[in-house]
């Protein structure tokens, strides 16, 4: 028998730990991430961020990314590399490297790497050696863009074009902050927490304190819908006469944006846009990066809550992010890094009892092995690109005055209304900029005058 089926025979029994002490083992299509594996390979197809621009000094900045040790740097001439991190010469690591005006010199013998693999010097070889002409260094493209430094690690021929979504330039008074957060557990617990959408009621409002405001301990009605590079989920909170809809969306494999953070749903808003980007990074199988952007402008963060300046490398501006605070405090008031890396290094999916709330995760956990074992080219958010070189993101707040109404069932009517508001917002697809948002308003507001109206119109 095993592990799986003695523990659900016993799932009925009153202290019955002795049967549930063999732990069975975790899920390697999903959270083994080295090279070889079904969704390291998956992973490699897409740009990621592998450090913070701050990061990249006069000295180089070595890392780890999907199990592979690798050395970031910014020539002198404002070129950035990501190379393999040992000397192809004879392994010394070039964290020890010297930034050079062009390229990185190994320490020990002097040669000199540039950003694309390239042996640019041999010195200490004969003048006539073909030597440097040979072979290359294992190097990656790498992309500097607000901030952050991306890689492609996956198939040359396969390199997707570098990925600018709308709340990168939106709206106008838009600031990008970058940040990362270090975990030391498997990356796919640490992503997952972006399509849980209940755990905010209890984690981050009823159960220990209120971590952003009063509103997120409202239970939301939950929906789920997928496209063809993600998902994305709909939450509908009752909050007075206010109906607050809530959406964040899921570009695969691991770029995700957030909503508002600091949200009171007591004044109408249509179509709020991002305040977190974020990519979960995995370092190797039992540890991960999170690199994000906060957003700070005036639709998002109106109150001025925010505090860019304590975003920067494994720091952020709102709680229980990180995991440098007392373990007492830490246990009184668990915040998202907690209950993450709590789950073990690698989650174990064959221990789990999941239930209707945890649909987001099984739907995520799914899209990723369809993924890691498509044989067709992966769609990529690029794919989605505008005419203006924008991609069209769905992350949302939007608040419309609906009170509730004799002889309707509330939570009925907020559902309906989730999916509405959603395929009014798809149906500013059609228009970009300002047209879009402007789009998106007119049928947001015609959707609160029909729900708000003397005509019930819950179906």
């Amino acid at each position: 028998m095993s592990a799986q089926e003695k523990s659900e025979s016993i799932s009925n029994e009153t202290f019955a730990g002795y049967f549930m002490s063999e732990v069975p083992a975790e899920d390697p299509e999903l959270t083994h991430v080295g090279p070889g594996t079904p969704c390291g390979e998956y992973l490699r197809k897409f740009w990621h961020p592998v450090a913070l621009s701050s990061n990249l000094t006069d000295l180089p900045h070595a890392t780890r990314i999907l199990g592979e040790d690798l050395v970031a740097f910014r020539d002198k001439s404002g070129n950035v590399g990501v190379l393999h991190k040992h000397c192809s010469h004879r392994g010394t690591s070039l964290e020890y490297g010297i930034v050079s005006e062009h390229g990185i010199r190994c320490c020990y013998h002097g040669w000199l790497f540039d950003v694309d693999g390239r042996i640019l010097e041999t010195p200490g070889e004969p003048p006539d050696s073909k030597l440097k002409d040979s072979f290359y260094h294992g190097a990656y493209p790498a992309i500097e863009y607000k901030g952050l430094v991306f890689a492609y690690m996956g198939p040359p021929e396969e390199k997707p074009e570098f990925p600018i979504l709308d709340t990168f330039e939106q709206p106008h008074d838009n600031k990008l902050v970058p940040y990362s957060i270090h975990h030391p557990c498997n990356w796919l617990q640490v992503a997952e927490n972006f399509m849980d959408p209940v755990h905010a009621v209890f984690l981050h409002t009823n159960l220990t304190n209120v971590q952003f405001t009063d509103a997120w301990g409202n239970m939301p009605t939950v929906d789920f819908g997928e496209l063809e590079d993600g998902m994305y989920y709909i939450n509908c909170r009752r909050v007075g006469d206010m109906v607050w809809v809530r959406s964040n969306h899921l570009l695969a494999p691991n770029l995700g944006q957030v909503a508002a953070l600091w949200e009171d749903a007591d004044e109408e808003k249509y179509f709020g846009r991002a305040s977190i980007t974020r990519w979960t990074v995995p370092i190797d199988d039992t540890h991960c990066w999170i690199f994000g952007f906060r957003h700070y402008n005036s639709n998002i963060d109106p109150k001025s809550l925010g505090k860019p300046e304590e975003c920067s490398d494994n720091s952020v501006d709102f709680f229980g992010q990180t995991g440098d605070r007392p373990y007492e405090e830490k246990q009184r008031t668990p915040g998202d890094y907690e209950a993450q890396i709590s789950q073990r290094e690698i989650a174990i999916h064959g221990l789990e009892h999941r239930g209707a709330s945890d649909e987001g995760v099984v739907r995520m956990r799914r899209i990723l092995r369809n993924g890691s074992h498509s044989e067709e080219r992966v769609p990529q958010p690029a794919d989605k690109k505008r005419s203006n070189g924008l991609i069209h993101t769905y992350t949302h707040d939007t608040i419309l005055r609906i009170p509730e109404q004799p002889d309707v069932d509330d939570r009925v009517m907020m559902k309906e209304l989730g999916r509405r508001v959603i395929e009014a917002i798809f149906a500013g697809d059609a228009y970009e900029d300002g047209e879009r948002q402007a789009e998106i308003e007119r049928g947001l507001k015609a959707l609160t005058a029909e729900y708000a109206g003397d005509e019930k119109t819950a179906r």
